[in-house]
This record gives C-alpha cells, sequence and structure tokens, in this order.
C-alpha cells in the first residue's frame, strides 16, 4: 500500500482507451478526491467519458500526446483501456501516423500488447512517470475472499490448484492469464483470443458433441496475470459478462488473482454469480 499512498500527491493523467475500465478509473478518482486530467484517444474512448476530456488524441499521433504531457508536466501518467479493434475514427488521420512514423516503425509489426509497451516506453522515455490502475484505484481490484454466496466445494478447490500450478509453469512462455480446469484435466488455457473465446471452445471440450450432456464436475476458470508481467497495460480482468460465459462454459467458479485482477462493477459482477450460482473467490500469495 506504501504505493498506493505515495501517488495521492501531484498531478496525474489519465489516458483513455475503449471499454468501462476508464469510466469506472475516473470515478474512482473523483471518489478520492483524487484531481486528474484526461487525454481521449479518438474512435476507443466512450463518447460520455470523451466529453469530459481535457483533450482529445489521435492514437497514432504521439507528438500530440507528448506535447499535451509536457505542457501540463504530469507527476504520473496512467493508461487505461483497451486499443483492440480499432473504429474507422481511430486510423482516419494518416497525417498523424506520417508524422510519427519514426516511432510506429518498430511497433507496426506487433500487436495491441507491443503496441502499448512501445507508448509506455515512449511516455517515461519524456521523463513521466508511468503507474497502471492498480496503483492509483485499487478499489477497483477483487479483494481477497468471497465475493459472492456460493462456496467452494471440494471438487472445485482441486481444480483451482490445478489451474494454479499451469498457468505458473506456462508464465515463462508468456501463454496468457487464464485456464479453464476439471479436476487435474486442463480443458482450455488462454491465448490472443481472450478468455471469452477460450470459455467457448473449454465448453465445446467439456461437453458432449452439440452441447448435449453434464459439464465435468468442478470446472473452474482459473485468472491471474503472468509472472513477471506489467500490470500497467495488461492486467487481468473479468466482469458480468465473465461470469456468463463461465456459466455457459458449465463452470462452478472462478479464482481470481487478489489485488492483481479488475473486477469491472464488482457489484454487478457477484450478483450475476449469485443469480447462477457461481462463486467468485480472490486466492492471494500464498493460495
Amino acid at each position: 500500500m506504501a504505493e498506493a499512498a505515495s501517488t495521492r500527491e501531484g498531478t496525474l493523467v489519465l489516458i483513455a482507451g475503449a471499454g468501462r475500465l476508464p469510466e469506472l478509473v475516473a470515478a474512482s478518482l473523483e471518489r478520492a478526491g483524487r484531481p486528474f486530467r484526461l487525454i481521449a484517444l479518438r474512435g476507443f474512448t466512450g463518447r460520455p467519458l470523451k466529453a469530459k476530456a481535457d483533450a482529445t488524441v489521435d492514437l497514432l499521433d504521439l507528438a500530440a500526446t507528448l506535447a499535451h504531457l509536457k505542457a501540463w508536466s504530469p507527476a504520473i501518467v496512467v493508461p487505461a483501456g483497451s486499443v483492440a479493434r480499432p473504429s474507422a475514427a481511430a486510423i482516419f488521420n494518416a497525417g498523424a501516423a506520417w508524422r510519427n512514423r519514426e516511432a510506429l516503425r518498430d511497433i507496426a509489426a506487433g500487436g495491441d500488447d507491443r503496441l502499448l509497451r512501445a507508448a509506455v516506453g515512449l511516455v517515461e522515455e519524456n521523463g513521466h512517470r508511468v503507474l497502471g490502475v492498480h496503483e492509483v484505484a485499487p478499489d477497483l481490484l477483487c479483494p481477497e475472499g468471497a465475493l459472492g454466496l456460493v462456496k467452494v466445494d471440494a471438487e472445485a478447490d482441486a481444480s483451482i490448484r490445478t489451474g494454479l500450478a499451469v498457468l505458473d509453469a506456462l508464465s515463462p512462455f508468456d501463454v496468457g492469464q487464464a485456464v479453464a480446469v476439471a479436476g487435474d484435466r486442463v480443458l482450455a488455457v488462454e491465448g490472443p483470443e481472450g478468455t471469452d473465446k477460450m470459455l467457448a471452445r473449454a465448453r465445446a471440450l467439456g461437453r458432449k458433441p452439440f452441447g448435449r450432456g453434464r459439464p465435468n464436475a468442478g470446472t473452474v476458470l482459473v485468472k491471474a496475470p503472468k509472472v513477471g508481467q506489467d500490470l500497467r497495460i495488461d492486467l487481468p480482468t473479468v466482469g458480468p459478462r465473465t461470469i456468463r460465459n463461465a456459466h455457459a462454459a458449465g463452470c462452478a467458479g472462478l479464482a481470481l488473482r487478489a489485488g492483481r485482477t479488475l473486477v469491472i462493477d464488482r457489484a454487478a459482477t457477484a450478483a450475476e454469480a449469485d443469480r447462477l450460482g457461481l462463486f467468485v473467490i480472490g486466492f492471494g500469495e500464498a493460495a
């Protein structure tokens, strides 16, 4: 908590991508009474938050972003939200791409993760400190213990232990942040396609053809960051949709690394889990 406490003073700039997360981070900062400036990414930031932005820039216009940061001299810069599947508005400004062609040359061959890492690197190279959502809005993280009313049974507990062992073993290979497990059987490991599509594969593998039959007993979705993962740009995230997809895949519940997994709309996520009869539990380092 020393890191979180140290971020309470000084100007903060929130760079908002797509999704609900930037809105939730902004709300968390407002609840904490923390003043901040907001940079919206054209074609990504949601309309309500974009309307409150201090500046709007193109994703590829790194020079404009750095110019704003230089003018504001923030103590902290926090990126939040995704930049996947850009809209036409996000990629329309070819002029911005041309102006930043030197910085973008080595990024173009990579995916979203490489793009975000490169952007963070450029911000840091220009003298700004970059922190993650988990460091400035800890109230958005999964707490240790149960989020809902459903309890973990012995079969699910065994699956959780298997899932943790699998994720630990795969961490050096940068494979993914989640695994669907039933006892000692691994149903699916998350790849670049993300958790939702991984759960769709787990549903197909865990049931009989055409979705018939009962799912494997004790099936659990285990989600945790990779060892050494840069949590500033790639924090594991779940929400109500994850709960619904896990239920469709036959999961008895979700096990999440406490303090290292974002829960979008925690109350709604817990309520959806209770409605569908799934447990959601945050486990600590000793789990």
